[in-house]
């Protein structure tokens, strides 16, 4: 078999090329529109000759299928938003080596380690997903009293075998836009479940991501994520070099029920939505450094809360939150120390807000250790001030090994 290239610009010589498996490299030249979905075999890839390559596929259609050991670069790809614009076949042994740079999409990127897939590893530098609709996904994992929607960026390993690793690097991955968010979570990456598959993560960054999981009010049990590492997911970093925005009912910023031993947010969190947190963990933090404010505007959208696991060392730059409900800082486990940099402030009283899945009252205090809760040593420059009519600034119910507030704690109300 004779290894070559081949350069294609028209729909047939695309389809005919991704079938002839003595094709290893396809080059696309120009936009090809209407195309139905297929699959690239072992070891092929597809590159883009320059910024004008395109696949637009037929409405109602899938994208482009990876099997093993596949590199898609300098390309976009577009489906119908709710479709996926990029996936894997889950009837061969192994993912091989994945690799996706300097790509673009409209539609979901879902990478699923399932059926026969027991084995890869992907790697991501660049990838721009501009739109997708992930909610009508019916796999969602689930913990905590809640379902999980899956993301514009999906990458889970879902094989029960403890035995079973998937590794990869995700460096550049960025999804929505400012006036159109994805629609689900936005980036979603997970092992198995609390047993099972794991996820191996060397780094995670991202850049912009714009988020809407589209929740009906009043649902208990539905979630998503901004940034979501979820169970049996194991990071050894995760950078936010963008902002992170949700939108909707039960979206969280930046939430964690895997093992990470860094994560790093470098511009602000914002949640817009009823119930959603800037930074919520169920699983376990080394280090947490949040260098931008967290601010949060809808009923009972928390700062951050550590309701489960734990959290070794957390430092924020300003936490504020706008809402009935809306605590600033939520401890509910024993974690170590807590760092504010420019202060706590709430401007909300009491209301709803969703808690591992029911929805219960909370009063908008900005610092609130839980029974249960714990930390070695919480410090604040900046003041806590609350606003709500009646609303403590503190509540200390668990055991604080040292409290060092600076710059006054105060009930504006």
């Amino acid at each position: 078999m004779i290894s070559r290239k081949k350069l294609v610009t028209t729909n047939e010589e695309m389809l005919a090329a991704s079938r002839d498996t003595a094709v290893q490299s396809i080059v696309v030249r120009g936009a090809l529109s209407g195309l139905p979905s297929f699959r690239l075999a072992p070891g092929q890839k597809l590159a883009g000759e320059s910024d004008q390559a395109r696949l637009s596929f037929a409405a109602g259609s899938d994208g482009l299928q990876l099997s093993s050991d596949n590199e898609v670069t300098d390309m976009r790809l577009e489906t119908s938003v709710d479709k996926r614009a990029i996936f894997n076949d889950a009837n061969v042994d192994s993912l091989g080596r994945i690799r996706l740079a300097s790509v673009a999409t409209i539609g979901q990127v879902q990478i699923l380690a399932r059926d026969k897939v027991r084995s890869g590893h992907v790697d991501v530098d660049g990838l721009d997903i501009i739109a997708a609709d992930a909610r009508a996904q019916t796999d969602k994992p689930q913990g905590f009293g809640v379902y999980v929607t899956q993301g514009a960026f999906t990458l889970w390993n879902m094989q029960a075998d403890e035995k079973v690793a998937i590794s990869a690097s995700l460096k550049g991955l960025s999804a929505g836009r400012p006036v159109a968010p994805v629609l689900g979570s936005g980036i979603f990456v997970s092992g198995a479940g609390f047993k099972g598959g794991r996820l191996v993560v060397p780094q995670l960054e991202t850049g912009a991501v714009y988020s809407d999981g589209k929740i009906a009010p009043g649902t208990p049990d539905a979630i998503t994520g901004g940034v979501f590492t979820v169970f049996s997911a194991f990071v050894d970093v995760v950078r936010n070099l963008g902002p992170v925005v949700t939108y909707g009912v039960n979206d969280m910023v930046l939430d964690n029920w895997g093992t990470v031993d860094r994560w790093i947010a470098q511009e602000k969190l914002t949640s817009y939505g009823p119930s959603g947190i800037g930074f919520v963990n169920f699983g376990v933090v080394n280090e947490l450094k949040v260098s931008a404010p967290i601010e949060t505007f809808g009923q009972g959208a928390r700062g951050f809360n550590v309701y489960d696991g734990t959290v070794n060392a957390a430092d924020f730059d300003r936490i504020t939150t706008h809402a009935d409900g809306a605590v600033g800082i939520q401890i509910s486990q024993p974690i170590g120390s807590l760092v504010v940099r420019r202060g706590i402030e709430t401007f909300g009283a009491t209301g709803d807000s969703l808690v591992k899945g029911v929805v219960v009252k909370l009063s908008a205090i900005a610092l609130s250790v839980k029974a249960g809760g714990s930390a070695r040593k919480i410090e604040i420059d900046g003041g806590v001030v609350t606003h709500g009519e009646g609303i403590a600034p503190v509540e200390l119910l668990g055991s604080v090994g040292t409290l060092c507030i600076r710059g006054g704690v105060k009930a504006a109300a």
